[in-house]
């Protein structure tokens, strides 16, 4: 034992049988001495065998999603490095760490590490819903509506109410208005909650509009949730920093597995007195994890590497990724394609009905070129590879031209059909 933490000998199996050997970290600085490194012999060995630490592998060609991207060597350094305390306790260096740099990031009093987005919005929603009856108003396409499995009226009992924006692109104060319910009607289900998405399906909610719903819902003692699964792409893209948006909000929901590319887990942050109801929550839901580590080690990794090291993403990946979602956007139009939304971050939405293109005959397209795509929708992610963007140029020419749709021409034309968000 050293300074309160258990050292091992050598790694467990499921590390040392790539052959890497792992360094100091500052993480957990004392566990190991040797360089970390890997030979190509063993390298070579490990992407033939499926192990995917050492490339983004499949993900460099799947266009379906985000949730593709695959973890990187410097996340395994991390996971290795990191210390293995049980966070029901509190007492994980590297969970606490994590979570004192979020608050701190985002510019909120505390933060609570949960395994996934729906996670985070389900434990935020419950905490602020205390006394039933009582409305959340969202937009109607709205992630906790179409993909937490009902998880708001299941736990919470709510009226959930979707909103369709005026502007066909993001809420404003008005539609908000339009739909609250504020008065004392014992008929009615007053609204207690506002529910926020940014970024959703890939457009920016711009920070003053942001402000406007807030400060009116503040001023009606309404409780107003960012779920903020890819807050950070509209940030990347310079629509504010991390602390404008989230100190608009009374919690905030960040996801570390879908842009940023870490394995498991997202965080709620809000007040210290929040974040103490919500650890309560989150247990009543299995929310407790014995050795957090693991996944708060990896997910630092994620913020710091393809996030960036500040509130505006400084030095990160997600740009590049979005210059890249604009190439394809631009891509597609100069060969007589249609946008559906333009192309703000990181998704880029394809007309494919106005082409007479079907789903499924661009899919089977894309499949012939080794891609993989999902209904009209590509999301542009920092490991999609200059190769892949090639070969989707190639598809595009074969859709447009109808050289190559053949027979599937008559299939599904459905413009949205994708799964994961």
């Amino acid at each position: 034992m050293r300074n309160g933490l258990i050292t091992a000998r050598r790694f467990p199996k499921s590390i040392s049988h790539l052959g890497l050997h792992i360094p100091r970290s500052s993480i957990r600085p004392s566990l190991c001495r040797r360089p970390f490194s890997i030979s190509q012999t063993r390298l070579d060995s490990c992407l033939r065998s499926g192990i995917s630490w050492q490339s983004p592998g499949n993900a460099a060609f799947d266009f379906r999603s985000d949730v593709v991207t695959t973890p990187t060597l410097s996340m395994l350094e991390g996971i290795a490095n990191t210390s293995l305390f049980d966070d029901d306790f509190m007492e994980d260096r590297t969970t606490n760490s994590l979570q004192e740099y979020i608050a701190k990031l985002t510019g909120k009093e505390d933060a609570l590490l949960v395994m996934s987005g729906t996670m985070g919005n389900q434990v935020a929603l419950r905490t602020h819903l205390t006394q039933p009856p009582y409305g959340v108003l969202c937009d109607h396409r709205a992630h906790i509506i179409h993909y937490e499995a009902g998880g708001v009226t299941t736990w919470t009992g709510a009226h959930l109410k979707g909103i369709v924006p005026k502007n066909g692109r993001y809420l404003v104060l008005e539609d908000i208005q339009k739909h609250a319910v504020l008065d004392d009607d014992f008929r009615g289900c007053p609204t207690r909650v506002i529910s926020l998405e940014n970024t959703l399906d890939g457009m920016i909610m711009p920070l003053p509009e942001t402000e406007r719903i807030c400060e009116w819902a503040r001023s009606h003692g309404l409780k107003v949730h960012l779920d903020g699964a890819r807050l950070w792409e509209a940030v990347a893209a310079g629509a504010g920093n991390l602390p404008s948006y989230a100190n608009l909000f009374d919690s905030v929901s960040l996801c570390f597995s879908k842009g940023l590319g870490a394995p498991i887990g997202s965080i709620l942050a809000g007040s210290d007195e929040f974040i103490k109801k919500a650890r309560q929550f989150r247990k009543s839901i299995g929310g407790g994890t014995r050795q957090s580590g693991i996944i708060a080690a990896a997910a630092r990794v994620a913020v710091e590497e393809t996030f960036g090291s500040g509130p505006c993403g400084e030095g990160g990946k997600l740009r590049a990724s979005h210059t890249n979602a604009k190439r394809i956007a631009d891509m597609w139009v100069r060969k007589g394609g249609k946008l559906v939304s333009p192309t703000e971050t990181n998704m880029v939405w394809l007309d494919l009905a106005a082409s007479e293109v079907p789903c499924n005959a661009w899919e089977e397209l894309g499949q012939r070129e080794g891609l993989q795509l999902m209904g009209n929708r590509l999301v542009v992610h920092y490991q999609i590879s200059d190769a892949a963007i090639e070969k989707l140029d190639r598809v595009m020419n074969a859709a447009l031209t109808q050289t190559e749709v053949g027979s599937s021409a008559t299939g599904d034309n459905t413009q949205k059909r994708y799964g994961p968000r």
